[in-house]
């Protein structure tokens, strides 16, 4: 493992396998052994000849942060995304994201389009005019915590179904974030949105959206419009979660061919 040192934070990042450089950011209060639990497989990522560098975005999982919810807006991780890629030489590079990650990796695309030679974009975020019942529920949280600990977080969480494609397991994974900065990073997501529709359009960059079904907080009508509004994309949605646990190989195989 490695480090990268930035403004009031310091990201912890893996980097493994040679070739083509991907960068890899996680979903929200996630982290990398968060989503291993999960569903993630990276081997076969890795072994049809990809360098992969995955980190703990600021305040997840082994990276630090401080409570203060503006840190964690998605322009903020953005930079943080830029300032790793230009740590590791300036790219361009290939950037995957999952959810949060997502919206990490667009909103990096919108500010430093030269960075990067081609973008995966796992189950994008409610944006727009989905997203205002998503920032609720991330104030709701924060409030939650704030009042209860964890103990509130899990009583709201258990209040919510999951998504049904995910009835029968793999059982979605529980937050890595400190419980001190927990309600910050709620509060920044809760004032976050992906980029406006129209910088959106203006991503040339290669890219393959892959969307799940049944799921509120990572709507499918998303993925829907992230592939009407970028010129060269392609779109994919799962309806099983033994097709979710494809795609790795989906990404390894578009990023061989561009």
């Amino acid at each position: 493992m490695a480090t990268l040192d930035l403004s009031n934070a310091v990201l912890d990042y893996t980097d493994e396998g040679s070739g083509p450089l991907a960068v890899y950011a996680h979903g929200a209060a996630l982290s990398r052994e968060a989503e291993d639990r999960f569903l993630n497989d990276w081997a076969p990522f890795v072994a049809g000849g990809n360098r992969l560098v995955r980190y703990d975005a600021r305040g997840h999982g082994r990276s630090t942060g401080r409570p203060e919810p503006d840190d964690y807006r998605f322009e903020v991780f953005a930079d943080d995304l830029i300032a790793l890629v230009d740590g590791l030489g300036g790219g361009p590079v290939n950037a995957m994201g999952s959810s949060l990650g997502t919206a990490t990796t667009l909103h990096a695309a919108v500010k430093a389009p030269d960075r990067f030679r081609a973008l995966v974009l796992m189950i994008p975020p409610t944006a727009w005019e989905t997203r205002p019942a998503q920032q609720e529920i991330y104030r709701k949280g924060a409030d939650a915590i704030e009042d209860k600990g964890l103990t509130g977080l899990a009583e709201l969480l258990g209040s919510v179904s999951g998504p049904a494609i995910f009835a029968d397991g793999p059982q979605l994974p529980m937050p890595d974030v400190a419980e001190r900065l927990l309600p910050s990073v709620m509060r920044g997501l809760g004032r976050s949105d992906l980029p406006a529709q129209e910088e959106v359009g203006k991503i040339t960059i290669p890219t393959l959206i892959l969307s799940w079904d049944t799921d509120p907080g990572h709507p499918v009508s998303t993925g829907e419009k992230l592939h009407e509004l970028l010129p060269n994309s392609e779109f994919h949605v799962s309806t099983s979660v033994d097709d979710v646990r494809t795609w790795t190989r989906k990404a390894a195989d578009f990023l061989a061919t561009r």
